[in-house]
Parts: C-alpha cells; sequence; structure tokens
C-alpha cells in the first residue's frame, strides 16, 4: 500500500495547473487539485458580467499560443468537444480614424498592403509562419535551444524600436509595435520584439481565434479530459501551507512567486527563497468589458472583421505609451487590447448585440479610474461607440489581483518578460520548475516559457516530476 494519500496535488487550477494535472493522471497518477475560488479555471474563466447573454472573457480571450502549443496539441482536446472559432483577419491596428494596419492569416496578403515593406514582412513573418509547428515547439522550452529558436532570437532579441527602423511604412510599424507591447515592457529594452515576432509569426500559421463559448471552454475541456481519468477538483479552498495539504509524492504549485513563498517558502533553500522574492512583476492590466447594440461602429471599416484590436496609434505613440507605464506614469493615451470575440462567436451574444472588451496597460498597482479615458479613446477611432453602450463591466487591477490571485498588483505576465527574467524564470536553470525541494515544483506563469494560454510550464512540471519521482 502507497505511503502517500495522492500521488500529486496541484495547487491552482489555470492553464498551466490543470494540463500538470491532465499529465500526471495520463500517467497514471492519482491527482488532486485544490483551487482557492469557487470556480476552476484561473485566467480561462468567462462569465456575463454585464447583461444575461453576454459572455465575456475574465482575462485571456484570443488564443493563438494555445492553437500553436505542443502541450494543447498533444492532448487533443477537441474529444472533448473544445472548438475554436476564427476568421481571415486576426489583428487590426487602427492609427488614426479611418486608417489601420491589417494583419491578414495570409503573411503574402498582409505584406501586400504594406507598401515598402512587403518583401521584409514576407521573408520574416512570413517564413517563421510557415514554420509555425517548430517554433512551437521551440518557444514551449526555450532552455533547449533548436535552429528555429537561435534564428528567432538572432532576428528580435534587440529592442522593439530598432526593429522598427528597418520598417519604412506606417502600417507594418504600427503592427509591429502593438505585438511587441504584448510584453507589456518598455519597448527600447531588448527582448520585447521576440514576443512581437512570434505573435505576428502564429497569427499567420494558426491565427488568433477564440474557443466557442467563452475561454471557460479550454477550462472545461481540461477538466472533463482530468476527471474522466479520475481525477479530483477542491474549490472554494485557499491553500495557507503544504504541510495541510493531502500527503503526496509531489506537491505542484501553479501559484506566483508570491504565493509560492506563503504556502511553501518554509521548505525552501534561502537561495531559491531568495530567487522567488527577486522575481519583478510587470505592468497591470485595467479591464472594461461591454454588452453593446449592433456593433462596434470603427471609423474603418476594415475593423469590422478584424478579431483583436490594438489601439494605439502611431509606432512611436505605442513606444511612447509603453515607456511611460514602464516608469510608473499613467499615459494620456494608454495601449488597449481589445477582442471583438462575439464577432467571430456569435454565441457569445444575443442576436443584435455583441460583446466587446478588453484592457489597458497601466502602471503597476494602478488604483485610479480611467474608464472614461478608454471609452473617449475608443470613440474617437469609432464614433458613435458610447451611444451603443448597454451595460460595463470594470476591473481594476485590484479586482484582477482578487479574482486571480496570480495576477499579482493587476500585473497578468507572472513576472515582467524582460531579457533577464524571460530566461532565469524564476532563476536560471535548465528545469526551471524545480524547486530546492525535490518534491515540490513550480508550474505557473512565473516559470519557463512565461504567460500565455499554451500550458507549458504545466507540462513541463509534470514532466520533470514524472522523470524525478515516477
Amino acid at each position: 500500500m502507497s505511503a502517500y494519500e495522492v500521488d500529486a496535488v496541484v495547487v491552482g487550477s489555470g492553464p498551466n495547473g490543470l494540463v500538470a494535472a491532465v499529465t500526471l493522471a495520463e500517467a497514471g497518477w492519482r491527482v488532486v487539485v485544490v483551487e482557492a475560488q469557487d470556480t476552476a479555471g484561473g485566467g480561462l474563466r468567462s462569465e456575463e458580467t454585464t447583461l444575461p447573454g453576454y459572455v465575456h472573457d475574465m482575462c485571456a480571450s484570443n488564443h493563438p499560443m494555445a492553437m500553436a502549443s505542443p502541450a494543447f496539441r498533444a492532448l487533443g482536446l477537441e474529444r472533448e468537444g473544445l472548438a475554436f472559432a476564427q476568421n481571415d483577419i486576426p489583428l487590426g491596428h487602427p492609427i488614426r480614424p479611418g486608417e489601420s494596419g491589417i494583419l491578414r492569416r495570409s503573411a503574402a496578403d498582409t505584406a501586400a498592403g504594406f507598401g515598402a515593406d512587403e518583401k521584409i514582412w514576407r521573408r520574416v513573418m512570413g517564413t517563421f509562419g510557415s514554420r509555425w509547428k517548430q517554433l512551437g515547439r521551440a518557444i514551449g522550452n526555450p532552455l533547449r535551444p533548436t535552429p528555429d529558436l537561435i534564428a528567432l532570437g538572432a532576428t528580435s532579441v534587440w529592442p522593439t524600436t530598432w526593429l522598427l527602423k528597418a520598417l519604412r511604412d506606417e502600417r507594418s510599424r504600427a503592427v509591429l509595435s502593438g505585438l511587441a507591447a504584448h510584453a507589456i515592457v518598455d519597448l527600447r529594452k531588448p527582448a520585447a520584439a521576440l514576443v512581437g515576432v512570434a505573435l505576428g509569426a502564429f497569427a499567420h500559421g494558426v491565427g488568433w481565434p477564440v474557443a466557442v463559448g467563452g475561454t471557460s471552454s479550454i477550462a472545461d475541456a481540461l477538466i472533463a479530459r482530468f476527471t474522466a481519468l479520475g481525477g479530483e477538483i477542491i474549490t472554494g479552498t485557499r491553500v495557507t501551507s503544504v504541510d495541510r495539504l493531502p500527503s503526496a509524492r509531489a506537491v505542484l504549485l501553479d501559484t506566483s512567486p508570491r504565493d509560492a513563498l506563503r504556502i511553501a517558502g518554509h521548505r525552501f533553500a534561502p537561495s531559491y527563497a531568495n530567487a522567488l522574492h527577486r522575481m519583478r512583476y510587470g505592468a497591470s492590466a485595467y479591464k472594461v468589458d461591454w454588452a453593446i447594440e449592433g456593433d462596434v461602429p470603427w471609423a474603418d471599416p476594415a475593423l469590422a472583421d478584424a478579431g483583436y484590436i490594438h489601439l494605439g496609434g502611431t509606432a512611436e505613440q505605442v513606444v511612447a505609451a509603453e515607456r511611460d507605464v514602464a516608469k510608473g506614469r499613467m499615459p494620456d493615451e494608454p495601449f488597449l487590447l481589445l477582442s471583438q470575440a462575439s464577432m467571430l462567436d456569435p454565441t457569445r451574444a444575443p442576436s443584435g448585440g455583441s460583446a466587446f472588451g478588453g484592457y489597458a496597460h497601466v502602471p503597476f498597482g494602478f488604483d485610479g479610474d480611467i474608464t472614461e479615458l478608454i471609452e473617449r479613446r475608443i470613440e474617437r477611432f469609432a464614433p458613435g461607440f458610447r451611444d451603443r453602450i448597454l451595460a460595463r463591466h470594470v476591473a481594476t487591477p485590484a479586482a484582477m489581483e482578487a479574482h486571480n490571485a496570480n495576477l499579482v498588483g493587476g500585473a497578468i505576465d507572472g513576472g515582467v518578460p524582460d531579457l533577464r527574467q524571460l530566461l532565469a524564470r524564476p532563476r536560471l536553470s535548465l528545469n526551471p520548475a524545480e524547486t530546492s525541494d525535490p518534491r515540490i515544483f513550480l508550474c505557473s506563469a512565473s516559470t519557463v516559457p512565461g504567460p500565455g494560454v499554451h500550458g507549458m510550464p504545466g507540462r513541463l512540471a509534470a514532466q520533470l516530476a514524472l522523470k524525478r519521482l515516477g
């Protein structure tokens, strides 16, 4: 008889925790997942926060990384009914009212809209996009470099502002700056362009789809697979110490470094605890969702068919906004990331309405109210937008953290992915999931390869646990 009550306990049920749990359960382990909130899913939750029938994603919305992730592709969650929806235009970037850069699934069609930059866009983004499977594997485990990862690094490890100097067309420059801004760092610093080039490549390779029914459908599929394998999920239970968990061969923490210290700090060596203490968190998200009548009345009709909108203006304006946020200043014109999910997935809103929403980048822990500023900024590019608002729901950085403790200070990055913390996450190690305790593993976005709905930290942590303890 086993000396343990279960084989593994996973603390936290975000995408990484659930992928870890499924990976272990498929290997025959008895696994329990413990979640502090009343609903499992972490950043994969969707709720009717504005009006009945209008489904809004509480964090992640459009999912290029989920489509390209080796973890999700290996699981084959379509067997649990998971489906994605998208169209030919993953992204639109309004530069000024009536004028936008458009990123299409086809790299050639996209490049054709970028004038003097047609050749360079096709050569760089088109090449990486055609190799999206190899790129997904490389990014999924970047501590073991492949030729594709080396090529990506050689192309884009530089500051985004350096790459922008190689582009001459205002539209391609704006689109690249908006893609890179997903890193939520000062774009004058190294490495942010890695995020931009990868996201652009995945747009051409797999698109930027939404999960049909809401992002929670991804969590539902993972939970269905896990429970079918005999796994158990306990919700509404905040873990205060690993010592109070069921006895297990392994404990996997899908938590922030801050909560990992709170839960298991007494089990860690001082050097590892110090590495967790040193983790720096990036800028915060200020999220607003709207139930609107009809569609967003964009001044540029091409934006009506874009699944995602980067409302940032010119490349110079995006760089300035991200610089201000990184320095702790609230920009006059914040960078907005907006999802038109119900345009891609009509099940998210009643007929004649739209579930629209997204977030602004704001300084870490920002506690002000910028709802009016955000709506005024959208109104400039979509005249009449405010007249169509039926209801809104605001989630400040504090509210984001209250809904998901991994979003420390409202930061959605698990730790700012700058050059140092891109690989030393939370410390430099070929096995970033390992802690100083051989039975405790960290499997959150605070480990390599970092943030995004791709499940790779969970998969890598589970594989390491199986190798070490299985």
